[in-house]
């Protein structure tokens, strides 16, 4: 158990302290400097017999119950917050309080499912399904998952085969000193506007980077002449793991991992697509670095964060980016601004009947239900969010999120198998060709 004097001087350090505890026995934390706790033995976070409810809030008493829950609570985890009544909400509770919980929903009368009974089976058969990182870049499939190394080796190899095609980027060094690398893509041909693709800025949605490396297969390697033509129109700037510190945590530490890793006093991260500097943690953000919509200690107070904006800022007219594309899961939804404000965007009529031609599209090819709509009207205000920032300040004017597989209600919520990897990048791989179909017809990029 932690001494008194011990919680306090954590708490002492503040934010942005660079010492970090860990613990060498059960009942024994030591304090010491970032390094000694990378050279202790690694841990991994466990979610044995942890619970994945649903519940529906009839009514404004039950918000008010569920918000004061989220807030005390720190055995049950809410994907999204407690806002109006009729709203459903997927919480995850801990072994320890599931029967608190319960008792809690029968109390109140709260309609809920169980979606899953033991979230550490789901994990653990999730990795097996990750590829070995001694996989050489030539056996990198869309079969199972791959860790960051693999990815960045697989996008060297496409650039060493295809050199007057494919062009390793790097943004710099994130929190960590990893690398932020992408790739453009690029046939050749006068005043090409570019497509900029953003994936995995919420570490634990692994779907997000597996589906942006598709997108990078297809358009260099599919036979569709459709597919050659839309790739062959356009330069596409693609990053398919923007957060890296995360993405590798997820893999080694927790699998529910979200933020990137940088160390505020006694805990961890900011959730990045919080961080941008447009109305910033005005609405559906923390400003409690142990939350996990934390948004920092100030706008674009995070390197990755930095990396972006400084990299869309320097290419956004030479690349003539028109295009701004975010991976995430899950919920199947294609949403475009904004997040912070129910006002609509200047092209919102535009946007929305794109987002419904694209989630048409899904639909027709694999029967998939998309949803499309504005990010405030579809799933929660929030604020902070990289497109909104790209459409206000950049003004790129063809801007799409994408939640992927599975649906709102989805028993495996982030966890997504991988058989599931090829038909959810095939389904927004072909939602993407309509989006920017239809965006070349109104004139975007002319």
């Amino acid at each position: 158990m932690l001494s008194l004097s011990f919680v306090l001087l954590l708490v002492v350090l503040g934010p942005r302290a660079r010492a970090a505890s860990y613990c060498t026995k059960a009942d024994q934390c030591v304090l010491g400097t970032e390094s000694q706790a990378a050279a202790a033995p690694s841990a991994k976070a466990r979610y044995d017999h942890t619970r994945i409810y649903n519940v529906e809030l009839a009514t404004a008493t039950q918000v008010e119950l569920f918000q004061a829950l989220e807030e005390a609570s720190d055995s049950c985890s809410f994907m999204g917050h407690a806002r109006v009544p009729g709203q459903k909400l997927t919480i995850m509770v801990t072994a320890p309080k599931v029967a608190d919980f319960d008792d809690l929903l029968h109390s109140y009368n709260v309609s809920h499912r169980i979606l899953n009974y033991n979230f550490q089976e789901l994990i653990d058969a999730n990795y097996l399904e990750v590829a070995a990182e001694s996989t050489p870049a030539d056996q990198f499939d869309w079969r199972r998952y791959f860790q960051l190394d693999n990815i960045y080796n697989w996008l060297e190899k496409l650039a060493h085969e295809q050199p007057e095609v494919v062009k390793v980027l790097d943004m710099g060094l994130s929190t960590q000193g990893l690398p932020i690398k992408g790739v453009k893509i690029g046939f050749g041909g006068e005043n090409l506007t570019s497509v900029f693709i953003e994936s995995g800025i919420h570490a634990r949605e692994w779907i997000a980077p597996a589906t942006a490396t598709y997108f990078i297969d297809q358009l260099l390697h599919s036979n569709d002449t459709s597919v050659q033509a839309m790739a062959r129109s356009h330069n596409w700037l693609i990053f398919p793991s923007v957060n890296p510190d995360g993405y590798h945590y997820s893999f080694t530490g927790d699998r529910m991992w979200r933020k990137n890793r940088q160390l505020f006093g006694i805990c961890r991260g900011v959730d990045l697509n919080r961080n941008f500097p447009l109305s910033w943690n005005t609405t559906g953000a923390s400003g409690n670095p142990c939350k996990y919509d934390y948004s920092g200690p100030a706008a674009a107070s995070e390197l990755e964060t930095q990396r972006i904006i400084q990299f869309l800022e320097g290419h956004v007219e030479p690349e003539r980016i028109r295009t701004y594309l975010s991976l995430h899961s899950y919920s199947q939804l294609i949403m475009f601004p904004y997040g912070h404000t129910a006002e609509r965007v200047e092209n919102y009529e535009d946007l929305k009947a794109i987002g419904q031609l694209a989630a048409a599209r899904i639909k027709a090819l694999t029967g998939r239900v998309y949803k499309s709509g504005s990010i405030h009207e579809t799933i929660y205000p929030s604020s902070g969010g990289s497109k909104d920032w790209a459409h206000s300040k950049l003004k790129v004017p063809i801007t799409f999120t994408f939640e992927l597989r599975g649906p709102p209600d989805s028993d495996d919520m982030f966890i997504l198998p991988a058989k599931e990897i090829e038909p959810t990048a095939r389904e927004a791989f072909a939602a993407v060709q309509t989006i920017v179909e239809e965006a070349r017809k109104r004139g975007y990029y002319q």
